[in-house]
């Protein structure tokens, strides 16, 4: 596996949360950074015992409701 891709949205108190697509990991941080380095250590975590992917890719997710009105 070359590369694992996170589904990234941002929580009404500013904080983030991450789901990764194809594997059974999530995790969250309260700053972009916090959620790049909890990204990391949880990809570590759930790969410790086999090769771990080369990349991860952050899909951030924005969700923005228009009135037409």
């Amino acid at each position: 596996m070359s590369e694992l891709v996170f589904e990234v949205v941002q929580e009404s108190d500013g904080g983030y949360c991450a789901e990764c697509l194809t594997e059974n990991i999530f995790t969250s941080g309260d700053t972009w950074q916090e959620l790049r380095e909890n990204v990391l250590e949880a990809t570590a975590a759930f790969f410790f015992d086999r090769p771990r992917p080369e990349r991860v890719r952050l899909r951030l997710v924005r969700d923005e409701v228009l009135s037409v009105a």
